[in-house]
């Protein structure tokens, strides 16, 4: 038992700087997605036919491709075409693009659970399409798609792991590197996969709260 606690006190600093880049992974990407997503999911319910194309080109691309494969792309190909990333940076922008098709998903969906009523009855007071959008339309949208953006947050969590690959010395890969060493396999990987439950778990908690309340207050409103 005393040598498993002096193994964690000289693998806990190497996991831990680990941990902290996957979370500025998970962090930045998850703002790139929402942003990303949103443009796409716009694109994707205009009225104009060549951007609506587009976007739903977007989507089946990067949702019918593993997001490995666009990881590898992101890294090795674009250096090829005059674009040369850190492998941090090459994580975040597959990580994002990836997210982002998801997420256009989600936002179309959640606008189109806003009842019609509401974008006719801004334009009756004199709002145009897009003035309607901002202050009428997205703000209950996104309220209501917060428990799906939190869903988003913890496969990213667990997506980032994949970064481990193009050598971002995030929690995966500082985990292969002392195993590689130290040849401590199942105290090294346990250390791993629990530290990537306490990442996800108050989030998941978070979720099952947004859900519930979303489900109450929807109840309430039928009520009244």
């Amino acid at each position: 038992m005393g040598e498993i606690w002096s193994n964690i006190k000289i693998f806990a600093p190497s996991l831990l700087e680990g941990t902290v880049i996957t979370i500025e992974l998970t962090i930045i990407s998850l703002i790139l997605s929402l942003a990303i997503g949103l443009i796409v999911a716009l694109g994707k319910i205009t009225s104009n036919k060549v951007i609506n194309k587009v976007c739903n080109v977007y989507i089946s691309i990067i949702r019918g491709t593993p997001l490995l494969v666009q990881l590898l792309y992101v890294y090795f190909v674009f250096p090829d075409f005059g674009i040369s990333l850190t492998a941090f940076q090459a994580a975040i922008v597959a990580l994002s693009i990836n997210e982002s098709a998801y997420l256009a998903e989600t936002f179309r969906a959640g606008i189109k659970s806003i009842p019609k009523g509401q974008m006719e009855a801004a334009q009756a007071i004199g709002m145009d399409y897009s003035q309607a959008m901002r202050r009428i339309v997205l703000p209950q949208a996104i309220r209501n798609m917060i428990p799906a953006i939190g869903n988003s947050a913890i496969v990213l969590i667990k997506n980032s792991s994949l970064a481990a690959v193009i050598t971002v010395s995030e929690l995966m890969h500082n985990g292969n590197l002392l195993a590689a060493s130290t040849y401590q396999n199942i105290q090294i990987f346990t250390m791993v996969a629990i530290v990537y439950w306490i990442l996800h778990y108050p989030l998941s908690m978070l979720v099952d709260y947004l859900e519930k309340r979303g489900v109450n207050h929807h109840v309430t409103s039928n009520q009244h």
